[in-house]
This record gives structure tokens, C-alpha cells and sequence, in this order.
């Protein structure tokens, strides 16, 4: 080892003090610090040297050491020898050894970035792996902004078990994944879609750990609770100050070392109790407030907790609008679905009107779940006809334009992209995208076998996949083919140059019409105009009244218009005419605005 010449910080660099981990000082030493209070002595490990590591009364095990950039190292606690939990860079995977990073050492070129404001989102998910890795992801930055994205949203890239994994076994949350890239191209990658006016968010999963790499039950038993348990095992204990700080300081990380615009937290209705989500986004705002910065945070939420909303959380991915859509669009009503069979039609209507459909009524399991939301912005809610889950959860990793006819999906995609919520798109959406996204690992050995298994038990009881020859078609999760299946193909025919077009004006006309007047605009309620068709209107901020009209029944509707209001976009166009007769034809949608007396409307 040789000594680590000491960094200077200026503005082009970026640091956050972790707890944990091992930690560049400004003196030039690097301090490592892991939490293991059932050990009694813990050592660093670094070219098979011991370095023994001082204990305090928590359980903090810590030790101030010169070395030089990249150094690879472990923990030796007791007879096992492990990565540090809190690792910035795992280059061997998650069962290798950890390496130290200086996150001073990449130097920022769009310094004048401070982010967007929400009102102004319209998001793009992306796999990272399925898009070629950062820095291919990064030569399509050019093209996801010239769609109309003004934001795109990473799925999880914390370092996982095997060389591919679809996001969600995540054991090293500190660690962006080896096979994506090296920090520096991720930074790179943030770097050039700020300069593209590109906000950036990831999602973070702080619920559970993956299968496989997490060695934390062996020395930090504490790390977890015996009592409460989750679809993933053992909860996180959330009430200890070291597993809280463990967790904020992960978020800190990724928004001030690494410049992401954003977080999407992923499952929270598992994570207890609710004042570390509160805790964590305090300590979120008070970093960034001072500058000035846009930050967003953005909950996934089961509960439908509308009170996290009125605080320092932007928005929540709106579940159920998604999945009465979804209902009303297919007709599909096995598992999580069956909740909005009944009346699909009123449930969207509710969602436009209020947010949420569930708001402390009984599911149907007869657990009450949520709460009142009627109260909220329209911004205060993501809304999306897709994502990873509602696809990659399916048996065959179907997308909508596999199962819906064009012209209901395209209308239902003007309601997406042209009501006042936040609108977000999974990859390919942009040109119509057919590429089926599957759930996929790289498990081998006794592991995959409970994977594949497992997989294919978890719809044995949907109609289609009663008969085992039948599961026995879905794909293989650890399977190769699986995963390049799900890499999305764009369409250069016709169809998809048309669509891009088609998709990208929507878009452009979101930007024009809503944006600039989101900020305090209110929803008025929405009707039911007849099965699957319903007649949404709000309030925006310059007094204007913005109205959506939906059809994507087989019959057409009555829809008196008046002179006060004009077409802003209609789907087909060929429904004009019978528009202006009152009529809104069948698999069609319409946005109008409302004129105030005495006003005109924006031009």
C-alpha cells in the first residue's frame, strides 16, 4: 500500500459524509466503518494483511487507514470473511471483494444543473442492463429527448448475484452493478442527460435484500425483525438508528455524490415504522433546499398513504388508476385485478377525480386500505398505463400492444399523457414497442430450480395456467433467452415511424398546453358517460377548465359540446365530425379547454 494523495473538493465534485462504508477524508486517509454488534472484533482485510478495527459500545467497528484509490478489501468477522454492506463498488460482484471510491475523483461538467420542477415530469423507466449498460443508455439519451421525456427513471441498479437480474435483488444498495458499468460512466451517463435537460431518478429498493450476497443476518442479526415478516422474509428494522442512518445516507449518496434528480421508493407499505419515510425525506430536502436543488421523491405505496403526500414526498405511482385501466382495457380480472372487476369504468372515473380508488374501503381480501385523497394536486399521483411490474409480473411478459386493439390503447394513451397527473412510460412505449419484458435472474444450482418453480407455482391458480403443461411454458427466469427476449426491439417499419410521430406530438402538446400551468391545478370530478366511457375535467392554474373525454367501449356516447370549448387533440381525427354532432364515437378519445367569459385562451 502506498499513501493516498489528498483530494481537494470544489464545486465540480461531490461528496456525502456515510456512516458506513469505507469513506475518503479530506486528510487523505480513508476511514472504514461497518456495524456488526454481535462481533466482538471485526478486521480489514486488504492484500491478506489484518488490520484490526476498533468497537465502540453500538457496535461500530471503525478504522482510519492511507490507500490508495481502487483498493480492494473485506471484513474478517470471525471465520467469515465478507463484503463491506455499505460498499460504493463491488467490480468482482456481490460475493467479491469491495472497493474503495473517492467520489471526488469524476469532475462534473454541467455544474449549472439544479433540476426541474415536478409539475413539468414526464417519465421514461428503463432497465439499465436491457438498454446495453450506462454507456449505451447514454447514447440513447438523445433520442429519449427528442421523444418528448423530460425525465427518465432507472430501475434498480444496486449489485446483484450473476450477470443479470431484472432490479429487484438488490444486496449491495451502495454499489451500482458491475456489469452496468463503472461509477465514473454512470456519473457520465447523469452528466449527459443534465446537459440534454434530462432529469434523472432512481429507484431504490430499501424493503428487502436479494437471495443471495447478503451476509448481514450472520453478524447484524439486529439489522432485522424475529416478529414482522414480508413476501421477501424477515423485515428491515427500521427502528434502530443504525439501520435508519444506513438507509438515509444511501439515499444522500445517490443525490449529492452521483447527482440524481430524483428517488422512486420502492414498496414502502412493507417498510415500518412510517417516521423513517419521514425521517429520510426531512434529511433529503434539508440537503438540498439550501442550494436550491429539484428533488424529487416518489413512493410506490399499497397503503395509498395520502398524508406522506402533504409532506415532503412529491408524488406516489398511482397503482389503481393503473389497474382499473387495465381492467377496463382487457378485461382481466385474476389476481390484484380482481379488486376493480366490478366496475372498472367507475373506479377509473374515481381515480381521475380523487387519486386514489382505494381510500379506506375494504379490498377484496377485506383488509381497509388507504386514505382519503381527494384533497391532493393531480400532480400528487404518476400515472401510467405500464411499467415493470404490470408487465413483467405477467406469466408471457405481455405489453398492451399485444393484448389491446391500437385504437383503444392509443386513446387510452391520450389520457396518460394529457391529463394533469404525471405521466410515465416503460421503455419501448415511445414507438409501440411489442418486446415482451420478462422477470429474469442469473440463479444457478438449487437456487434457480426454487426460482423457476416457484415462478411458474405463483399463477397455478390463474385460468389459463391451471394445467402444468401449460405453467410449464413460462419462461425460465434464469434462462438466457428470457432475458434477451426482454430487450426491447424498436420497430423501423412504417407502423413504428408512425407511432413515434404520433407519441412525440402528444408530448410536445403536453409541454405547450399543460405544463406551464400545472403548478396549483385541481381536479372537478369526472362522469360516467356509459360503460367504459367517462368525461374528466380540472381546474388548471390560470383559471382554465381542462376536460378528457374517453371511449374505448363498442358503442358511441352522447357528448353535448358547446362553443365555449375547443378540440386540443382528438383520437382518430376522424371523429371530429361526429363530435361536433354531440357524439363520442367508440375506441376514441378527446381533450378539450374550456374558454373563460372574457378570456381567450392560451395560444
Amino acid at each position: 500500500m502506498s499513501t493516498k494523495p489528498m483530494s481537494t473538493q470544489t464545486p465540480a465534485t461531490s461528496c456525502h459524509d456515510c456512516m458506513y462504508g469505507a469513506q475518503v477524508l479530506d486528510d487523505g486517509t480513508t476511514r472504514f466503518r461497518v456495524w456488526a454488534p454481535d462481533a466482538s472484533q471485526v478486521d480489514l482485510i486488504i492484500d491478506e494483511l489484518a488490520f484490526p478495527m476498533a468497537r465502540d459500545a453500538q457496535g461500530n467497528h471503525t478504522l482510519a487507514l492511507e490507500v490508495d484509490p481502487d483498493t480492494r478489501y473485506v471484513y474478517r468477522i470471525g471465520h467469515r470473511q465478507v463484503p463491506d454492506p455499505a460498499s460504493r463498488a463491488q467490480p468482482g460482484g456481490v460475493l467479491g471483494a469491495s472497493m474503495v471510491v473517492d467520489p471526488r475523483d469524476y469532475r462534473w461538467q454541467r455544474n449549472e444543473w439544479n433540476g426541474a420542477p415536478w409539475h413539468t415530469a414526464v417519465i421514461c423507466e428503463v432497465h439499465v442492463g436491457t438498454m446495453g449498460g450506462f454507456d449505451t443508455l447514454c447514447k440513447s439519451l438523445p433520442r429519449l429527448a427528442a421523444a418528448g421525456y423530460t425525465a427518465i427513471e432507472l430501475m434498480p441498479i444496486a449489485s446483484f448475484q450473476g450477470d443479470r437480474n431484472w432490479g429487484y435483488d438488490g444486496v449491495q444498495p451502495y454499489a451500482p452493478d458491475a456489469s452496468y458499468g463503472s461509477v465514473a460512466t454512470l456519473k457520465h451517463m447523469i452528466d449527459e442527460a443534465h446537459r440534454l435537460g434530462l432529469s434523472v431518478i432512481l429507484d431504490v429498493v430499501y424493503n428487502h435484500f436479494g437471495p443471495v450476497g447478503n451476509e448481514l443476518p450472520h453478524y447484524a442479526p439486529e439489522f432485522f425483525r424475529a416478529d414482522v415478516h414480508t413476501p421477501w422474509g424477515a423485515a428491515i428494522d427500521f427502528r434502530r438508528p443504525q439501520v435508519a442512518r444506513y438507509f438515509i445516507d444511501n439515499a444522500l449518496m445517490w443525490i449529492n455524490e452521483y447527482r440524481f434528480d430524483g428517488l422512486r421508493l420502492d414498496a414502502v407499505h412493507t417498510i415500518e415504522p412510517q417516521a423513517f419515510l419521514e425521517e429520510l425525506a426531512a434529511a433529503v430536502r434539508r440537503t438540498c433546499l439550501p442550494h436550491g436543488r429539484q428533488v424529487w421523491l416518489i413512493l410506490e405505496n399499497e397503503n395509498n398513504t395520502a398524508s406522506l403526500l402533504s409532506g415532503d414526498y412529491n408524488a406516489q405511482w398511482n397503482d389503481d388508476a393503473h389497474n382499473a385501466l387495465h381492467v377496463m382495457l382487457t378485461g382481466e380480472h385474476e389476481g390484484y385485478y380482481a379488486d376493480f372487476a366490478k366496475n372498472p369504468t367507475a373506479d377509473v372515473a374515481k381515480a381521475l377525480a380523487e387519486g386514489f380508488v382505494f381510500q379506506g374501503q375494504p379490498d377484496r381480501r377485506g383488509h381497509p386500505r388507504g386514505e382519503p385523497s381527494s384533497h391532493l394536486r393531480p400532480t400528487s399521483f404518476v400515472l401510467f398505463l405500464q411499467n415493470h411490474d404490470q408487465v413483467g409480473n405477467r406469466p408471457m411478459g405481455e405489453r398492451l400492444t399485444c393484448l389491446v386493439d391500437d385504437a383503444d390503447l392509443r386513446a387510452a394513451m391520450v389520457v396518460v399523457t394529457l391529463s394533469p397527473m404525471i405521466p410515465l412510460f416503460f421503455m419501448g412505449e415511445e414507438w409501440g414497442c411489442r418486446t415482451p419484458f420478462y422477470y429474469f435472474t442469473a440463479y444457478d444450482g438449487e437456487l434457480a430450480e426454487k426460482v423457476r418453480n416457484g415462478r411458474r407455482e405463483e399463477f397455478s391458480h390463474f385460468a389459463g395456467f391451471t394445467d402444468p403443461q401449460r405453467r410449464a411454458r413460462i419462461p425460465d427466469p434464469n434462462a438466457l433467452d428470457t432475458y434477451a427476449a426482454s430487450i426491447p426491439r424498436m420497430q423501423d417499419d412504417e407502423q413504428g415511424v408512425e407511432w413515434k410521430h404520433w407519441f412525440a406530438g402528444l408530448l410536445q402538446l403536453r409541454q405547450r398546453y399543460l405544463c406551464p400551468r400545472l403548478e396549483s391545478s385541481c381536479a372537478l370530478g369526472c362522469e360516467v358517460l356509459g360503460d367504459k366511457a367517462l368525461y374528466a375535467r380540472w381546474r388548471l392554474s390560470d383559471g382554465h377548465y381542462w376536460e378528457i373525454a374517453l371511449n374505448v367501449s363498442g358503442q358511441d356516447v352522447s357528448l353535448p359540446r358547446d362553443s365555449a370549448t375547443r378540440v386540443i387533440w382528438i383520437e382518430p381525427q376522424d371523429a371530429l365530425d361526429a363530435l361536433d354532432r354531440g357524439v363520442l364515437q367508440s375506441h376514441t378519445a378527446v381533450v378539450l379547454e374550456r374558454e373563460l367569459e372574457g378570456e381567450r385562451l392560451l395560444a
